[in-house]
């Protein structure tokens, strides 16, 4: 049987699609990149915020409209367990309905023999993987009480993944050549917390270490500052595996809105936090995540942002605009910041992270930088000639190497531009000396090579 799957969302759902792709694989069905040429439709939707609900909608719309009687349409992941059997009303060709929690069930809900009842789950099948970085989820679920979040909701309560099934899933993808394993949760500092264990992430970390040593680069995302400890700064900072880098998702940076939030509010905290990792990891590159627009956000609570942005100045910055979710304790709140002050204040906060991810940037001109190709890309060269009276401007192209450093998350941060003499294959290794930088990306010089 032919399968299309589509994937919508988070990283998270990259990696749970991985393993649906394989389930499907090892059960002899065939995936295509045309759904006119499926047997059957699946779309792992996201639920997250309002306009990723509509775009799962219009996707899971748009496929029921085109498909032909002998097509079945499958609507899985965070929609689908938020929704439930009313999907089959607002998109009425869905045949089938796969929530996150019973994702192993792809291969019997694909051959049509869904039962009512939720199956045990089963093993895990091995990752197979096709670029030089792959995400790895070392839990599911979330215990944050977030006031404007689904997600426990959607997810259930957090569960740690075992360690051996963990360290199982990175030699798979160490034996592939991944030369980039991403661990990826809804917190990844509370890894252990559910089976009462206070340092899990450091002793993952350490776990992986030895486990996969052949892996150059071990990423963590989505970490929250107050479960960060000492043992989890010195595990990062001494070993060499692990990039240093880190993703600190705030959310705000006022104590009243946080409380708003339902959020944890010691900004001090969080301020001794960022500057103990600098201490012990002068180069690491911060990322942070803010919500403008907040219900009841000041002019004076806005602000606190801006202000921590100038004083901390992260590397790297990501913002929304608040969108108040139907189900969520936020949506009722009162003093809603109208829509036009919420673009505003956005616009504001990136104009000011713009500057200062530029002068992050300028600061690694001169450096030396270990850099993991993504492929080539073709641009338009700088100072292309220009052209002769009556006629149109000669524009000239180049090919470049793309690709990143640790400084630099796939996705979601920026890219290292390399002028090389030949033209490394992705998974390979440069080492650039960067000699120009932009907002958000690098560029440098180097010869071919790997290591």
């Amino acid at each position: 049987m032919r399968y299309y799957l589509l994937t919508l969302g988070c990283p998270k759902n990259e990696v749970d699609s991985e393993g649906m792709a394989q389930r499907l694989r090892l059960a002899g069905h065939r995936a295509v990149a045309d759904p006119a040429e499926a047997d059957v439709l699946v779309v792992n939707t996201c639920g997250f915020i309002d306009p990723a609900r509509e775009e799962s909608l219009a996707a899971l719309r748009e496929l029921a409209a085109a498909k032909t009687p002998d097509q079945r349409l499958i609507a899985a992941g965070c929609l689908a367990e938020l929704a439930g059997d009313s999907l089959r009303t607002l998109v009425p060709g869905v045949d089938a309905i796969l929530s996150t929690r019973r994702s192993h069930e792809i291969v019997t809900v694909v051959e049509g023999q869904l039962s009512s009842l939720a199956a045990p789950a089963l093993a895990s099948p091995p990752r197979l993987v096709s670029t030089p970085s792959a995400y790895l989820q070392i839990a599911e679920g979330c215990d944050s009480p977030c006031a404007f979040c689904l997600l426990p909701r959607i997810k259930g309560p957090y569960r740690s993944k075992p360690v051996p099934r963990i360290l199982r899933e990175a030699r798979e993808l160490a034996a592939q050549g991944v030369q980039e394993i991403i661990l990826i949760a809804q917190d990844t500092t509370a890894y252990g917390s559910d089976e009462g264990e206070s340092d899990g992430l450091a002793r993952l970390l350490t776990a992986l270490v030895e486990a996969v040593p052949q892996v150059p680069w071990l990423r963590v995302m989505y970490a929250t500052p107050y479960r960060i400890t000492p043992r989890l700064i010195e595990t990062m900072a001494t070993q060499p595996q692990v990039c240093h880098y880190l993703d600190l998702p705030l959310q705000h940076a006022h104590p009243a809105t946080l409380r708003r939030m339902a959020r944890p509010a010691d900004m001090d905290r969080v301020r001794r936090v960022i500057q103990d990792l600098r201490m012990a990891m002068p180069d690491i590159a911060l990322r942070t995540t803010f919500i403008v627009g907040y219900p009841g956000e000041t002019n004076g609570e806005f602000q606190a942002i801006l202000d921590l942005l100038h004083e901390v100045q992260f590397d790297h910055v990501g913002a929304f605009t608040f969108w108040p979710q139907a189900g969520t304790p936020a949506a009722s709140l009162p003093d809603p910041v109208p829509p036009s002050i919420r673009q505003e204040r956005y616009h504001r906060l990136m104009q000011v992270q713009q500057a200062i991810s530029q002068a992050r940037n300028q600061a690694q001109v001169g450096r030396e930088l270990a850099v993991l190709v993504e492929g080539q890309a073709e641009i338009e060269k700088a100072g292309s000639r220009p052209a002769a009276p009556g006629q149109r401007r000669r524009r000239e192209r180049a090919w470049l190497t793309v690709g990143r450093c640790y400084r630099d998350a796939p996705e979601i941060d920026g890219l290292v531009w390399v002028n090389t003499d030949a033209s490394p294959p992705p998974g390979a290794w440069l080492t650039v000396r960067i000699t120009a930088a932009t907002e958000y990306d690098l560029w440098g010089v180097t010869s071919f090579s790997t290591c």
